[in-house]
C-alpha cells in the first residue's frame, strides 16, 4: 500500500467565516472519489489540525500501489473536484508519498 498526503493553506483573501463551509465541501467531494478512481482505497480529510500545525488542512489517502498516485492525479473525477473545491481556495501545497 501507498500513502499520499497533501497539505494546504487557505489563500490569504479567504475570510475566516467561509473556511468551515469550504473545508466541508472539500471533505465531501474528495471523499466521494473512493470507488470512482481506480486504486484509491481510503480518503481521510483533516479539517481540524492542532494549533501547532503549519497548514490549515490535509488529505491522507491510501492507494494500492505507487503507480496509482499518477492515475489519481490525472483522473477526470479528481481533476474536477480539485479544480472546483480545492485549487481556487488554497495555496502552499505540500505533498508526501510513502509506502
Amino acid at each position: 500500500m501507498v500513502h499520499h498526503i497533501v497539505m494546504w493553506k487557505f489563500r490569504p483573501e479567504i475570510e475566516e467565516e467561509r473556511k468551515p463551509e469550504l473545508k466541508k465541501a472539500m471533505k465531501e467531494n474528495l471523499s466521494s472519489l473512493v470507488g470512482k478512481v481506480p486504486g484509491l482505497l481510503t480518503v481521510e480529510f483533516v479539517e481540524q489540525p492542532l494549533p501547532s500545525s503549519t497548514h490549515d488542512m490535509a488529505l491522507v489517502t491510501t492507494m494500492e500501489k505507487a503507480e496509482d498516485i499518477k492515475v489519481y492525479s490525472k483522473h477526470p473525477a479528481h481533476v474536477a473536484v480539485a479544480d472546483t473545491y480545492v485549487r481556487p481556495f488554497v495555496t502552499e501545497r505540500a505533498c508526501l508519498d510513502y509506502e
